[in-house]
């Protein structure tokens, strides 16, 4: 076989790979992690059992590839959180960087809520959500003790996360009616006055509060 043979075998495989990876989430989205099947991905992906297994020992492995993936795309989110500082540029920088975890919440809010909700805590899956919050509060630890040094910053940046992603979920599964730009601007306040005091409440705009489903 020779090389332009070899480049096309390893880009077919990455389509197939990236088939199965789309098949697996658009399934599990539907079904749920406990109801889907390896049938349903491989006539999702259009393509066999055969070619599911040379990828995949399991459904697990793949939701498991599926959640590493994004997993890793959250923890680099959250390096790129600029400095909290009290004026009116750090509230501006930190409503941005919300628009942009909402924009990845968004894009993968199905398999987040699969994940949420297949209750798999015990498992190995499960030990990847809970690596994934200590790594993005680490990454907001660091933020935290250069802007609100008097705070624990390890309690304080589980507890932002507890709060960013609750709020998120909670958009994303329908149970709050809020538009995305007013839970954005909302968040940013609480988190800015949070951290800085009611005087720094005068730099943001006033938020409109969401309004639970009853």
């Amino acid at each position: 076989m020779g090389p332009g043979q070899g480049r096309e075998l390893r880009a077919r495989g990455r389509r197939t790979l990236a088939r199965l990876l789309d098949a697996g989430a658009a399934v599990f989205a539907e079904r749920g992690f406990h109801a889907a099947r390896v049938d349903d991905i491989v006539k999702a992906a259009q393509t066999s059992h055969g070619t599911f297994y040379l990828y995949f020992s399991s459904k697990e492995d793949l939701f498991r590839t599926l959640a590493e993936d994004l997993a890793a795309s959250m923890v680099d989110l959250a390096r790129e959180l600029p400095p909290l500082t009290p004026d009116r540029d750090g509230y501006e920088a930190l409503a941005d960087w919300l628009r942009r975890f909402t924009d990845l919440y968004e894009h993968h809010g199905a398999l987040l809520c699969t994940w949420t909700e297949a209750e798999i805590v015990d498992s190995e899956l499960g030990q990847v959500g809970v690596d994934l919050v200590g790594q993005f509060a680490l990454e907001l630890a660091t933020r935290l003790r250069a802007a609100a040094p008097d705070l624990d910053a390890r309690v304080g940046a589980l507890a932002l996360v507890a709060m960013i992603e609750r709020a998120n979920y909670y958009l994303q599964s329908r149970q709050i009616r809020a538009g995305r730009e007013e839970m954005v601007v909302t968040l940013a306040a609480v988190t800015h006055a949070g951290l800085f005091g009611a005087a720094a409440r005068e730099v943001t705009a006033p938020p409109a509060a969401p309004v639970l489903r009853s």
